[in-house]
């Protein structure tokens, strides 16, 4: 019990500094780049784990599960995870983190619609404060966070969101570890692809001239020097292989209510990181969205504080 208590605290500490890594060597590398760097050597870190659950369980899996890995792959990294780097790099720390937190929300409205999973009485309350806190941190009639910021962070949010529950007829199947395993690694060896396409020239000057030279001719090996080196080490293998192994490990260990913790406390922890490290201002506005959203959670967390009254589903 205490040691899944410790991968909880281990997760949401390496969550928490992703954005503020991410950000301090933002502009180093291209962000595709860092995204498929991280991704890949973060599935590399798991693949250990993953086999040691394969063997655990006495199961394999079958090809046609790699097409639908694959699949989530093509979601959660090729995607949202450009989605997310593109935030970072428009955005504060403090504010992709605080934002891409409220992700659980979004996740129970697709799995409403796509799972036609219950949606109970304090489900709806937390969807209430958490998008009224988001809408205080975005405060659009007197903003000054970017715009281009917003829409990639809440894009990238969206396609997590629905990453996540198309990935959890699978996880009941084979477990969260193996699922977000092979969806990292052919999520990456997807991306590849994309980054060698982005190297014909037909391509390249197409993607220049619509705007969008972040997609063309995007780097592999450039960028990286004795300075960054360990920086990018640390997000692929701490943050993103590390961050998710603890994470897995917790749920294992306790339940996934209770390692969902690790989601409540991130909001926290990110932007007090973000004021230490990288010394950005938090204003009022966005404490007071944090509370919001945090409320949310915990509304959602413990279920005993309010009814569990539900609405019908859409089968019913």
């Amino acid at each position: 019990m205490k040691r899944g208590y410790l991968y909880i605290a281990f997760a949401t500490f390496l969550f928490s500094t992703m954005e503020i890594v991410l950000k301090s060597i933002s502009g180093q590398f291209n962000p595709i780049q860092l995204t498929l760097t991280r991704f890949f050597i973060g599935g590399l870190f798991l693949l250990p784990f993953a086999v040691s659950s394969l063997r655990k369980k006495q199961i394999c899996i079958e090809k046609k599960n790699f097409l639908y890995f694959a699949f989530l792959g093509l979601l959660g990294v090729v995607i949202s995870m450009t989605f997310y780097q593109l935030a970072v790099e428009n955005a504060k720390a403090s504010v992709v983190a605080v934002l891409f937190s409220s992700n659980p929300v979004f996740v129970m409205i697709f799995a409403y619609l796509i799972l036609h999973e219950m949606i109970y009485k304090r489900n709806v309350i937390a969807l209430f404060l958490e998008l009224l806190g988001i809408f205080i941190i975005i405060n659009p009639l007197h903003t000054q966070i970017s715009a281009a910021g917003i829409i990639f962070t809440l894009l990238a949010t969206v396609t997590f969101s629905l990453y996540s529950v198309f990935g959890k007829k699978k996880s009941q199947e084979y477990g969260g570890i193996i699922v977000t395993c092979f969806s990292f690694l052919l999520g990456s060896c997807e991306m590849f692809l994309l980054v060698l396409l982005s190297h014909i020239k037909t391509i390249s000057h197409i993607l220049s001239n619509v705007g969008l030279s972040v997609f063309a001719e995007i780097p592999i090996f450039s960028g990286y020097t004795q300075d960054n080196i360990f920086t990018v080490l640390y997000i692929a293998i701490g943050v993103t292989g590390g961050g998710y192994a603890f994470y897995f490990l917790a749920m294992e260990a306790l339940s996934t209510h209770t390692a969902s913790l690790t989601f409540f406390f991130k909001p926290v922890l990110a932007p007090i990181l973000a004021v230490i490290i990288l010394h950005e201002h938090i204003p009022v506005s966005m404490i007071l969205g944090i509370l919001l959203i945090l409320s949310g959670s915990l509304i959602s967390l413990y279920p005993n504080w309010i009814p569990a009254k539900n609405l019908p589903s859409q089968e019913n």
